[in-house]
């Protein structure tokens, strides 16, 4: 009954997975079907890159403080740059509540500060081989047509990712306390819409009492 029980998990787990990724392993192409992690689901091991191109690896059985993920799609589109200056009006009370706040995208270690509007104090990382996004369910490869448009505005994901694998995150604020637990997930399909400061403090102090 066991091994019976054990089998149709893994055939259930197969199935999400295949729904979620598509049947090649790619995730999908519209941003509205991406399946992100649940509240209550432990966070996925994972390692990215800081500014300086050295590792940075996320070990959610070894934190000492909660972590604070914002995901951003990159220094080159205008919506993230305007949250992401907004944000610095909060980012300090996030810390002193105890926070390590994370700013991921896909841009390349070498152009993550240069790629941003203004200059920014935040811990940037990079996620340029969607490691991160593609671990919390929130990647999804922008359509051929999308990313020849884009070029056609002098935008190559290809040059800003150093990468063709043309994916990017959905923009997301993710909590996850100190035992590894996701405890707040908001995801953004419409990249022009974010989740505003005064919501990410409130979500923040909830996460943590």
């Amino acid at each position: 009954m066991r091994t019976t029980a054990l089998l149709y998990m893994w055939l259930f787990l197969a199935a999400t997975a295949a729904s979620a990724f598509g049947a090649d392993g790619r995730s999908p192409d519209d941003p509205t079907k991406i399946r992100p992690l649940a509240v209550g689901a432990h966070a996925p091991a994972f390692t990215v890159r800081d500014a300086d191109g050295k590792p940075f690896h996320f070990a959610p059985s070894k934190l000492a403080k909660p972590v604070l993920f914002i995901f951003y799609r990159g220094g080159w589109c205008p919506y993230c740059n305007t949250h992401l200056k907004d944000l610095r009006l909060v980012e300090p009370k996030l810390v002193s509540l105890g926070y390590d706040v994370l700013f991921l995208s896909t841009d390349r270690p070498e152009i993550l500060r240069t790629s941003l509007k203004e200059a920014v104090s935040y811990r940037l990382l990079s996620d340029n081989e969607v490691r991160a996004a593609r671990a919390f369910g929130i990647a999804y490869r922008m359509d051929d047509a999308t990313y020849e448009e884009y070029k056609g505005y002098g935008l190559d994901l290809e040059d800003t990712q150093g990468a063709k694998h043309h994916e990017l995150p959905v923009p997301a604020v993710i909590i996850v306390d100190r035992k590894g637990i996701v405890r707040f997930v908001h995801v953004g399909p419409d990249y022009t819409v974010r989740l505003d400061a005064a919501s990410i403090t409130a979500a923040a102090e909830a996460a943590v009492r």
